[in-house]
């Protein structure tokens, strides 16, 4: 085990643990019996399934494709000690799950926690391999130490400028004002953190789903960590209903074309710089609209209410549509976009960006399920060089930016170092920081779009995606102002319109956002 004396640190390699948390109480004859109402005068019951339909009514259903049956059980995991790595690129790189995980934004990371692979043969990872690996991983975490004690004085200052908290003002704003230094410290020190740090969640899927991730666990970066985790997922739904799985008997699948058509590292350095000069030196560039958005979203908007072009022009249909005096929907706390039926008008026009985030700001942007987006798979797109996103306030430190650069260096040197002797890619990428660049190309249709762009623009969003989400409503203002107008943050919606005009209550970021936007500058 690796040690630091100099910060009194130990590597802890954690083993993914997982627990079934709730279930249905008959999954297997719930799906059974559904497939059966269809065809029956009443609504069938669990309990009335036979063993012969089992047999007979699963084969019909599960090989022909007809799968909604399986998808009414759900199983809700206890998942602890997996990999971010393993969540970014598996359990979330698709939208048929939900999950609430632990926020390394908010969550003080004092231990290095992370997953360590076990030394298996193809992995070529021994015991001197694993020695760097834990050098490299306590590094970083010194890293983190160190870069929070250097941003707090700065976050410090910019939020005591923000919320008028100089010597004079009441001690909880000066109280408060430490507490928001702290964590955006924090925040921003994560970057430094490797992928492999240990995470825990609250992840529920449908019986359907898991057995689609069953069949691709390697499907991913990381196959191993997969193959065990939702391995041991599938053990815990057997323990309850065995025939859930084994009146099916599906495996893995051993074979994937990805790796065929790609080639490892082959051209990840033409790829990145090809990306970037795509992107044109921004971070979230739109580069596909439909030119009849306006007319089309008209269009669909006067087919809901039977509505001719006389009564309702495209103009007056955008406005009934996005601004919120006239349209209530758009000041509903629940996202209700999918079942208004006039709001699904927006769900015939799409829009596709081309973006540049850390690893650690995608993990949160991919949580956008509805916005789904075409990720690399790092195995086949790592960088020999350092490849990485500097967040604003480490720019502003000398200090604090030589030692994030520095630390950079040192986790790719590492995986570099694993590579070169000849360790599997699934293993030595797992050194690579939150800050490596993510390239990745996303489309949603204008109604999800709208939904991530007010959560988005908040003050209080994470700060590339924030960024991003401005980059992208500033396109959309070029091409389509009278759509763009409607769009910002809950405040901006709900100023004069509705109270409270911040949403966020105790959270409120300090700054009357609504009053200007989107002529704002965020500090921090």
């Amino acid at each position: 085990m690796a040690t630091s004396p100099d910060a009194g640190l130990a590597v802890e390699a954690v083993v993914p643990r997982v627990t079934l948390r709730s279930w249905f109480a008959h999954p297997f004859d719930s799906a059974i019996a559904a497939a059966r109402t269809c065809y029956a005068p009443r609504l069938i019951r669990p309990e009335e399934i036979t063993d012969r339909q089992r047999r007979t009514v699963s084969a019909a259903t599960f090989f022909s494709g007809h799968h909604t049956v399986y998808q009414h059980a759900y199983f809700e995991f206890g998942l602890e000690d997996v990999s971010r790595q393993f969540v970014w690129s598996f359990l979330h790189a698709h939208p048929f799950y939900n999950s609430e995980q632990q926020s390394q934004r908010f969550v003080r990371l004092d231990r290095p926690r992370v997953y360590v692979p076990a030394p298996e043969g193809r992995c070529r990872f021994g015991p001197a391999e694993r020695a760097l690996y834990e050098a490299a991983v306590l590094q970083a975490w010194e890293a983190y130490r160190r870069l929070a004690e250097l941003l707090r004085p700065l976050a410090r200052e910019i939020l005591a400028d923000i919320w008028h908290a100089d010597a004079l003002a009441h001690p909880r704003r000066i109280e408060k004002v430490e507490r928001l230094a702290e964590k955006r410290a924090l925040e921003v020190a994560r970057y430094v953190l490797p992928v492999c740090a240990a995470t825990t969640l609250v992840h529920t899927v449908s019986g359907i789903v898991l057995h689609r991730l069953w069949r691709m666990v390697g499907a991913c970066d990381t196959p191993t960590e997969a193959r065990q985790v939702v391995g041991e997922m599938v053990a815990r739904v057997r323990e309850v209903d065995p025939e859930f799985f084994d009146r099916f008997g599906t495996q893995p699948r051993e074979q994937f074309p990805e790796w065929a058509w790609g080639q490892v590292g082959s051209a990840a350095e033409a790829f990145a710089g090809e990306f970037d000069r795509w992107l044109g030196g921004r971070r979230s560039r739109l580069v596909q609209a439909p030119e009849g958005l306006v007319g089309t979203l008209g269009q669909a908007f006067r087919t809901v209410l039977g509505l001719p072009a006389a009564a309702c022009s495209d103009a007056e249909a955008i406005e009934r549509l996005l601004d919120p005096r006239r349209n209530p929907y758009r000041l509903e706390v629940l996202n209700v976009g999918v079942h208004a039926p006039a709001m699904r008008a927006l769900d015939q026009v799409h829009l596709t960006f081309a973006k540049r985030l850390s690893h650690t700001a995608d993990s949160q942007n991919q949580r956008h399920r509805m916005v789904p987006g075409a990720r690399p798979l790092l195995t086949l797109a790592d960088t020999r060089q350092p490849d990485y996103i500097v967040p604003a306030l480490v720019a502003q430190s000398p200090q604090a930016h030589e030692l994030f650069v520095r630390t950079m260096e040192r986790l790719w040197a590492a995986k570099n170092e694993l590579l070169d002797r000849g360790v599997a890619p699934e293993v030595a990428l797992y050194l690579l920081p939150n800050a490596k660049v993510i390239r990745l190309v996303e489309s949603a249709s204008l109604l999800h779009l709208l939904h991530k762009w007010t959560m988005r623009t908040c003050f209080n969003a994470q700060e590339e995606i924030y960024e991003a989400s401005m980059e992208e409503l500033e396109q959309v203002r070029e091409r389509f102002p009278e759509i763009a107008r409607y769009v910002g943050p809950p405040c901006y919606l709900r100023a004069g319109v509705a109270t409270p005009i911040c949403t966020e209550g105790s959270h409120f970021c300090g700054v009357r956002v609504w009053e200007s936007f989107p002529q704002v500058r965020r500090r921090l």
